[in-house]
């Protein structure tokens, strides 16, 4: 077993960041689209009705991403505290053969001063 002792609360972070950056503009279309039925279902109709949902969709991404820093780096930044406390996450790792290595380990010669005439 390998144990993670501790994380790059900046790597977390970042990554966080990207990751709820693409779910805002997942979710950005669904906000177009109510904002556009908000415009056509009222019975007066304001100009600015579907204009919020317009620009929450266009905010909703860099919303997003800017939570997912905080909340990485805040998780990241407990994570290293009470992995000190209780221990790390326990990662069972395999080792893959590589394809161009040996069947068998190259052993060198004991001594490289000598050389073997045949």
């Amino acid at each position: 077993m390998q144990i993670v002792k501790s994380v790059g609360v900046m790597s977390v972070a970042k990554i966080m960041a990207l990751i709820y950056g693409c779910l805002g503009l997942i979710f950005a279309p669904l906000f177009l689209l109510i904002g556009l039925l908000g415009s056509l279902a009222g019975q007066q109709r304001t100009p600015f009705a579907g204009a919020f949902g317009v620009i929450f969709a266009l905010l909703m991404p860099i919303f997003y991403g800017l939570m997912g820093f905080l909340m990485g780096a805040i998780g990241g930044a407990l994570y290293n505290l009470f992995a000190k406390l209780v221990g790390g996450f326990e990662l069972e790792l395999e080792v893959k053969p590589d394809k161009l290595s040996a069947p068998y380990p190259i052993v060198p010669p004991a001594n490289p001063n000598l050389s073997s005439s045949y």
